[in-house]
């Protein structure tokens, strides 16, 4: 049981693996990153400012403590050139504590000076990181978007993106649509002439009907063509068989007639 568990998580781990990859966006991680990159170095300079901040109010006690002990010097002075040991040497124990506060108020403001130099230093040496990564992450991306372009025109010139994909099997399957109605339409009209069919409106016609069409329209033509021809020739055609006729048989002229008389062509 525990085997097939192990399957089916490894399996769901790579199907999730596989999916996560294809909706990453590499321009999209690479800014997330320059974000991420952006705040941490923002934490860095606030963190600078901070040590900046306290080393300046630990300046300000110094400069207090130090004023202080000034004056109480001056007291136990005053008070020395009266006759009053007793308010000097009070003067004095108390500017010795003082000293001993400035003297540790000095320590932390090494302290804080020195880890405000080291915090500088590391945020002018994360801002050129920042910006190597921005100059490299605007690269990338115009490189990425630059290839990511070009392939999808070689994809749309060779036709095997999805888009053109689908352009081209719609066109296929127009053709085949069309081959099959314009094969449809002739098996159709091979049958209405072989009379397979009934044309409901009986404009169909069989063979036969259109073998005597045919042979009729033919006869028609035929005498159409002997009528033409004989217009064309006139009447010298009809007159000329007498006149071979005459010449055989020596036809002569009967003297009754006379020779004016003008002479009727027959029509």
């Amino acid at each position: 049981m525990s085997g097939v568990m192990k399957r089916m998580g490894m399996i769901f781990r790579a199907k999730a693996n596989k999916a996560l990859d294809r909706a990453e966006d590499p321009r999209e991680t690479l800014d997330y990153s320059y974000q991420k990159q952006l705040e941490l170095l923002q934490k860095v300079r606030r963190g600078v400012a901070d040590v900046a901040t306290s080393r300046k109010r630990l300046e300000l006690q110094l400069n207090q403590l130090q004023g202080q002990s000034s004056k109480l010097e001056d007291q136990g002075k005053k008070a020395l050139a009266l006759g009053r040991e007793d308010l000097a040497r009070e003067a004095l124990t108390r500017r010795a504590a003082l000293q001993q506060q400035v003297t540790d108020l000095e320590t932390q403001h090494q302290t804080l000076q020195g880890e405000e130099e080291k915090l500088t230093l590391a945020s002018q040496r994360l801002q050129a990181k920042v910006d190597a990564f921005r100059t490299k992450k605007e690269t990338i991306k115009a490189t990425y978007t630059a290839a990511q372009a070009q392939t999808q025109i070689g994809e749309a010139f060779t036709g095997i993106s999805e888009e053109m994909g689908d352009v081209g099997m719609a066109i296929q399957r127009a053709e085949d649509k069309t081959q099959q109605l314009q094969a449809r339409s002739g098996a159709i009209d091979e049958l209405l002439a072989s009379g397979a069919l009934e044309d409901p409106s009986g404009t169909a016609r069989d063979d036969i009907s259109a073998e005597l069409d045919r042979l009729s329209g033919g006869s028609d033509v035929e005498l159409e063509l002997q009528r033409m021809k004989a217009e064309l020739a006139g009447p010298s055609a009809e007159g000329q068989p007498a006149i071979e006729g005459g010449n055989s048989n020596s036809k002569q002229v009967s003297p009754q007639e006379p020779k004016d008389t003008p002479r009727f062509d027959k029509q």
